[in-house]
């Protein structure tokens, strides 16, 4: 049974309640977290905690000592995307701001990483308040710019593990479209790499009625984008999971001008090293050839931008992390997942480390409305992370979301029995 108790985790949540609708409200895109870096702050400091900020950017670093033991590293993210919010919540998003190219976007929590933060402060409120139940050390860590698959790499750039105590395991935790209540879990390469790259197709301008004059990057466009959805069908063996997505294609101002250049963002999902290697190198491959058959006045420019490495939680210690689950909120409770697509940069801090690290997940959506939607065959219609619909119902999500991480701290920190 746990050492720590959770008496009191209703007063506690509810407490949070307000903050969480706070952050929900006033969501800041990647590396520009500073109002909700700040906050985070001042709610640690006053726990107790030894608060540094500014950690690879606007990351914080909370940090507990409460004698001998193990280090336990606790990590949320913080950072929003630019997502214009559709929920129709009276603590709904209305921010917009200048992103860094200039143009002016909607902001919104559709990644649930307000819900991340404010359970780890409430976990670190439980934690703070119980230090004779448990010896050793709690490093709290609040990620920026995980939507940019960078902030972890920030954060052990700057030092993490070098400035602060080095942990012997990381854990995390996402919440996602499973019923409120409930938590997922799988063991070993359970999410998906990810690479994106930023490609710039070079035409030669002209008038739409001339285009034997021109190079049209438009038709370029099109091909690569066609073109690339072969790389999965026929290049990559039927055994491995891979994912292209061309989630961004710009060209031209108006209707009757052929432009210059046309530019695509691009996102690949991997599971394994070898389809890493090989999806990108036949992006490539694919974006030059087109560009060549075209006569392209120079060749495309390709810059790789947010990598993520593929996520492995520990089978032992997710083992181990799993069983205290059970035996805390009882099997029923418990989802065994498939592996994801999706992709999170946190196995960075574990691989860094090189420590163990446990990644689950847990549900935010109503019940009721997740069992008829799975009646009725209409499960994918769920609002789900990204989109403008996604939004935790606040209980029971945010009471279990701080309960997984005490229990899961309290399995890996140190006791007086121990000894």
């Amino acid at each position: 049974m746990p050492e720590i108790t959770l008496d009191g985790l209703g007063e506690i949540a509810a407490g949070l309640a307000d903050f969480y609708r706070d952050l929900h409200r006033h969501p800041e895109l990647s590396l520009h977290e500073q109002r909700t870096a700040g906050l985070i702050a001042d709610r640690l400091r006053a726990l107790g905690y030894e608060v540094t900020e500014r950690v690879g950017g606007t990351g914080v670093v909370g940090l507990l000592r409460n004698g001998e033991g193990p280090v336990v590293m606790l990590r949320a993210d913080i950072d929003a995307l630019p997502v214009e919010e559709k929920t129709g919540l009276p603590y709904a998003s209305t921010v917009r701001v200048t992103d860094e190219q200039g143009h002016e976007v909607p902001v919104m929590h559709a990644c649930g990483h307000d819900m991340h933060a404010t359970c780890l402060l409430g976990a670190a409120t439980v934690l703070a308040g119980q230090r004779p139940a448990w010896t050793g050390t709690l490093l709290l860590v609040f990620q920026p710019a995980e939507e940019l698959a960078r902030g972890a790499r920030d954060m052990v750039g700057d030092g993490l593990f070098e400035r602060f105590p080095k942990p012997g395991i990381v854990l995390g935790q996402h919440v996602g479209p499973l019923p409120a209540g409930m938590i997922g879990h799988a063991s070993g390469s359970i999410m998906a790499a990810s690479d994106t790259v930023n490609v710039v197709l070079h035409g030669r301008g002209g008038h739409g009625s001339r285009p034997e004059a021109g190079v049209d990057p438009v038709l370029m466009a099109a091909n690569v984008v066609t073109r690339l959805q072969g790389i999965v069908a026929r290049e990559v063996a039927p055994a491995e999971t891979a994912v292209v997505t061309v989630g961004r294609l710009q060209a031209g101002t108006k209707d009757n001008v052929i432009p210059d250049v046309a530019e695509l963002g691009i996102n690949i999902r991997t599971y394994s090293p070898e389809a890493r290697t090989l999806v990108r190198s036949s992006v490539e491959r694919i974006v030059r050839a087109e560009s060549e058959a075209s006569a392209a006045p120079k060749p495309p420019d390709l810059e790789w931008t947010n990598a993520a490495p593929i996520l492995v939680s520990d089978p032992d210690a997710t083992a181990r992390t799993v069983a205290a689950f059970t035996e805390h909120f009882g099997a029923h409770r418990l989802l065994p997942l498939p592996t994801i697509t999706a992709s999170e940069d946190v196995g960075v801090f574990g691989a860094a480390a090189k420590v163990p690290t446990v990644f689950w997940f847990w549900g935010g959506l109503d019940t009721d409305t997740v069992m008829t939607a799975l009646r009725d065959g209409r499960f994918d219609e769920l609002p789900a992370n990204h989109s403008p619909h996604f939004a935790p119902v606040v209980e029971p999500t945010l009471s279990t979301g701080i309960e997984t991480l005490v229990v899961a701290a309290d399995l890996w920190l140190g006791h007086a029995h121990d000894e």
